[in-house]
């Protein structure tokens, strides 16, 4: 059979959470493009992967470009709205989120989607990536962007990458191991997790979960240890009565063997399947425990060669081939200045700012069994745990020597340990933007990947007329501000001047004024009012209570109203800056009023405006 050929300017291989974010990206900038994907849905982690409880940049501030944009989009077509878990300050049905992706790429006539199809072969001319070659087309391009769920084109094009871990010695970062032992031997990248969903039928009549083959109960003994039924279940909590399973302690994490994954076809099939069945084993395991109530929610994704409608298409993959970069991000990239609260901005030998997507998620490393200590990169803010910001440079999804290929994924150029933080969904995505204008960005100008000024990458993601995405972490700018892109085009023109807080200050403005804003609505005695609208608004609830700080961002309030919550203990949380300043302020044992979201599985109220 004569297989058809295409000739595209961005070529975009992968349909995971970077490579539709590339596509989209590069569409909308008005390239001609073409996005091969493996699954009949967009969107890999956050969907096809079934991990619809996505970590990090939960934080208003970090809420830019498209992942911003997707959570809104989310936020509107989510029946009751977003904060359902406790894993998670955004969870939804996966459904949803993969609809919202179709319809952005329908939307881009000069987006071709082909789905059903993995690459075979990488095409060069020299050391440049012309095309790649599937089962039933040859795509040539100008721009080819690697955003396979493993880096698969990384391994076709025979370009350098890494595979497992770095001691202490290769990068000198605190973390790493001083010499290979039993945990890097057994797990040479972190496990990945086959997710299913769970359904509470309301009575006994869930159909039952069968136990795989080799079935061995004993490994999941331990499960809901320091937990109970009712935390397990809220922790990866959707809406209509759905749970997504993706459970570390004793779940199903699977890393037995996980080299497979990069050996051949045939071994990589093996794993899945063995991944697969100790994820329907676990499913088994816990309808065993909790009873009949709670079965497969058969509905939640397309029927999938292995496993059903209730099983992921395929694992959550926390992993993949990393490239070897012309930067390598590493663990002290992203762990916070000394006294800070940010990681140090990336910058290049003549002090110029090299970043274009920011992250924020806490190390967290997966080896089943094992209990692996990381240097601490975590905070307190807005009443609760996050992580420190970081910014990944444009370096890091070049390789040293190829030309016409940039990377988009968990393949980008970052350790091992570094990957902990860099792997989550909306990074990711930031990268996966940025890859995409960086594309399309070649194409208009002409220039390979290597040749493109990194600051046109950074004024056109900044000055984007649909998603504009920021790539200074500013705690105190949110996207809705006035002031977003000149503080953002101020650090990246003085990015020596970045305060270690993460804070702009500006003569009169926070402390004293937020301190006045909370002192005038006790002098006034005002009622409640109308909250602001934005797209944190959906079903915000006025309340009172008294305000009580137990630490340094650690806050309860013991309500009034509603009054059907009256006498209840909720913990204070929230997103937004200008709320985390007036908290930090707020007098001890004091009334306070406002407007947001109570969240039953985490037992908080998300805070959007006080009043």
């Amino acid at each position: 059979m004569a297989v058809n050929e295409l000739t595209t300017e961005v070529l975009v291989v992968g349909g995971g959470t970077g490579g539709t974010s590339a596509a989209i990206q590069a569409a909308r900038r008005g390239v001609k493009t073409i996005l091969v994907s493996e699954f009949s849905w967009l969107g890999g982690m956050l969907t096809t992967a079934g991990v619809c409880a996505p970590d990090g940049n939960e934080l208003a501030a970090w809420q830019t470009g498209l992942w911003g944009a997707f959570l809104r989009e989310l936020q509107q077509r989510q029946p009751g709205g977003l904060d359902h878990g406790w894993v998670s300050l955004f969870t939804y049905h996966p459904r949803i989120g993969a609809q919202v992706f179709a319809d952005w790429v329908q939307a881009l006539p000069n987006l071709k989607w082909i789905a059903g199809q993995t690459p075979l072969a990488v095409l060069k001319a020299g050391d440049c990536v012309t095309g790649v070659r599937f089962a039933d087309v040859v795509i040539n391009a100008k721009v080819t962007l690697d955003a396979t769920e493993l880096g698969d084109v990384l391994e076709l094009a025979e370009i350098p990458y890494r595979w497992g871990w770095e001691s202490r010695t290769h990068f000198g970062e605190p973390s790493a191991p001083v010499s290979f032992n039993d945990l890097t031997q057994r797990y040479p990248v972190q496990a990945p997790t086959w997710v299913v969903i769970l359904k509470d039928f309301g009575t006994d009549t869930a159909p039952e979960i069968p136990p795989p083959p080799q079935y061995s109960p004993e490994q999941f003994v331990g499960a809901l240890e320091g937990y109970g039924v009712e935390s397990f279940l809220n922790y990866g909590r959707l809406p209509g009565g759905l749970f997504m399973l993706n459970w570390p302690q004793y779940g199903n994490d699977y890393g037995e063997g996980v080299g497979r994954l990069v050996e051949s076809d045939a071994s990589r099939q093996q794993f899945l399947q063995e991944a697969l069945w100790h994820t329907q084993g676990f499913a088994s395991f816990i309808q065993s425990q909790l009873g009949r109530r709670y079965g497969l929610a058969d509905n939640s994704f397309p029927e999938a060669s292995l496993g059903g409608g209730a099983y992921a298409l395929h694992p959550y993959y926390r992993e993949s081939r990393r490239l070897v970069g012309v930067v390598t991000l590493k663990e002290q990239d992203i762990l916070p200045i000394v006294g800070g609260q940010v990681a140090p901005l990336p910058v290049d030998a003549s002090g110029a700012f090299t970043g274009i997507a920011v992250g924020n998620y806490a190390n967290d490393h997966h080896y089943p069994g094992f209990t692996f200590p990381l240097a601490p990169k975590s905070i307190r803010w807005g009443g609760r745990w996050t992580g420190t910001p970081f910014t990944i440079p444009y370096g890091c999804l070049l390789p040293v020597l190829m030309d016409g290929l940039l990377v988009c994924d968990k393949d980008t150029s970052v350790s091992h340990i570094a990957n902990g933080s860099t792997r989550l969904q909306p990074v990711v995505m930031n990268l996966g933007q940025a890859a995409g204008m960086a594309a399309a960005l070649c194409v208009e100008l002409a220039c390979q990947p290597r040749e493109l000024p990194i600051r046109r990458i950074q004024e056109a993601l900044l000055g984007d007329a649909i998603a504009p995405a920021a790539m200074i972490p500013l705690f105190n700018k949110s996207l809705d501000h006035p002031d977003w892109q000149y503080w953002q085009r101020y650090y990246l023109d003085n990015p020596e001047e970045y305060p270690s807080s993460g804070m702009v200050e500006e003569p009169g403005e926070l402390v004293e004024t937020l301190r006045w804003k909370v002192w005038e609505h006790r002098s006034t005695g005002e009622s409640s009012q109308s909250p602001i609208t934005n797209h944190q608004s959906h079903a915000l609830i006025y309340f009172t209570g008294i305000f009580q700080r137990r630490a340094d961002q650690d806050y309860i309030i013991t309500l009034s109203e509603p009054e059907s919550y009256g006498g209840q203990i909720w913990m204070l949380i929230t997103t937004q800056s200008d709320v985390n300043q007036q908290l930090q302020h707020y007098p001890h044992q004091q009334q306070l009023q406002g407007w947001g979201r109570f969240n039953p599985a985490g037992n908080w109220l998300l805070v959007n405006s006080l009043h």
